[in-house]
Formats: structure tokens, sequence, C-alpha cells
């Protein structure tokens, strides 16, 4: 008995560290971004570095506007998303409730293969295929644009959201689908109506993490979006916040204003996913209530 009380105590100890360390590692980096990232933005200006819409840093007079990088990493994350939770929804429903055992086992490997494939493998696919497709379909000089950005993104989110979900979506209590099948609902609407509305918690948290892989995604779309900072447009070649930091962090001289704006891109970024996560857990707290 007592071994038994010793070891629990020594999990829970565990596990309290596992928990603390976590906070650490977070806090942590929440000050090194700060304490990077201010000193440009306080040299460079506050509204000359956000709102700016011309990034030109290794010119004999620099300019350090990042608003081309934001909104871009907005209308990518933004067409990302709707592009991909409705298919990953959907697959997911498919391989939890609809698809027999010998065909959902296949397809759910495959989707988890997806999510080991690295990042520079679907830029090298993007820049070999769709960048080309893009530019014949819509009739374009180049391919290497916003939409292609958004279309490799779609596809590398999709394994986050379509595993968490499938997994959400079999631990809905069987007995509330036989309810609804009982009181006269179809199969379809019985998962639509109850059995994602009841596993809605686990779906968001899959949602949550693809919107993280799309906002902090660099090699690939890099390899796919053009890297040139414009104004965002589909068509247009663009730059993101991550590949702004990827492509310019190696030359950089250490100490000058370029590598500091370049600190400060990645505190605006780190901002930016807390801001997503903090919106997505004040809805789903909401609604909860």
């Amino acid at each position: 008995m007592k071994l038994k009380n010793l070891t629990e105590k020594g999990m829970n100890a565990a596990f309290f560290l596992c928990g603390m360390l976590a906070i650490v590692f977070v806090a942590f980096i929440t000050i090194y971004m700060v304490i990077s990232g201010v000193p440009a933005i306080a040299e460079i200006g506050l509204k000359d570095f956000l709102l700016g819409t011309t990034w030109k840093s290794t010119a004999k007079q620099p300019l350090f506007g990042i608003a081309p990088f934001i909104l871009t990493s907005v209308y990518g994350t933004l067409g990302a998303i709707v592009i991909g939770i409705p298919i990953g929804l959907l697959t997911a429903v498919f391989l939890s409730k609809m698809a027999p055992e010998r065909l959902a086992a296949p397809v759910s490997a495959a989707v988890d293969l997806l999510s080991g494939i690295p990042s520079v493998v679907y830029g090298l696919i993007g820049m070999m295929v769709l960048v080309p497709a893009v530019a014949a379909v819509f009739h374009q000089a180049s391919g290497a644009c916003l939409m292609a950005a958004i279309l490799v993104l779609a596809i590398m989110i999709l394994p986050s959201i379509v595993s968490v979900s499938v997994t959400a979506l079999r631990a809905v209590p069987e007995e509330y689908e036989q309810a609804s099948l009982a009181l006269g609902a179809t199969p379809t609407e019985t998962y639509f109506q109850v059995s994602i509305p009841a596993a809605k918690s686990g779906i968001a948290a899959g949602i949550v993490l693809g919107i993280g892989r799309a906002v902090g995604e660099a090699m690939a779309v890099m390899m796919v979006s053009g890297n040139v900072p414009n104004m965002p447009g589909l068509f247009k070649s663009v730059r993101f916040l991550t590949t702004a930091i990827a492509s310019e962090m190696s030359y950089a001289s250490v100490g000058s204003l370029q590598q500091k704006a370049l600190f400060s891109i990645g505190l605006v970024l780190f901002v930016f996913i807390m801001l997503i996560n903090g919106i997505l857990n004040f809805v789903l707290k909401r609604e909860k209530k």
C-alpha cells in the first residue's frame, strides 16, 4: 500500500513538473521575443513598421513596412481554412461514421502519412506541379502566387483537422446517435446535427492545430508564393511573415537594424498566433456556457 502511494505521489509530481516546464518555456519564449523585437519597433516607429507598405531592408535608405506580410499571412491563412476545414471535416465524418473498416483503415493511414511529409517536399511538389498548373488554368505568366500558397497550406492542414476530428467523432456516445435515429432522423442528419455538435471541442482543437501550422509554415510557401514583398493579390507573388524571416535572417548582419526588424516580425507573428488561439478559446468557452 505504501509503495502504491509513493508511486502515485511520484507520478503526480512528474506530471506537475511537466506542466510547470511547459509554462516556463512559454514564458521564456514570450520574454525573449519581447526583448528582441521591441527595440526595432521603437527605432522604426510602430506605425511605420506595422502599416508601412514597403520593405527594402538592404537599401541605402532602408524601409521596414510589414503591412504586406501581415495581410498576406492573414489572407493565406483564411484561404487555407476556407478550403481545408470543410474538406477535413467531411473526410473525418466519412472515416469515422460512413466508411467500412477495410476502406477507413488505409485512408486513415494515408492521412497520417501526410502529416509526416516534410514541408520542403510539399514545397517541391507544389513548385513542380501546382505552380505550372495555376499558371495554365488561370492564364497567368507565373503560377508562383498567393493562390498556390493557399492550396499548399490547405493540403498541409488536412492531417491535423482530419486526425483529431476522427478521434473526437468516434468518442461521441452511441446513445446520442441511436436516440436521434429513433426519433426519425436520417443517418446524415444525425451525423451533422448530433455527432458534430457533440464533438465540437475536439474538432475545434484540430482546427486550432491546423491554423497553427498554416500560420507558422515557411519553407513550402516560400517555394510556391514567389517570395516578393508585394501587397497581396490572389495571383501576385507575395511574401509571408514566416518567409520574410527565413529568407533574410541568414545574411542579416548581427546587431543590425535589419536583423532587429526580423526579430520584430517574429514578435508580430507570435502575437498573431496568440490572438488566434485566444479568440478561438473565448468563442468555445462562450458557447459552452
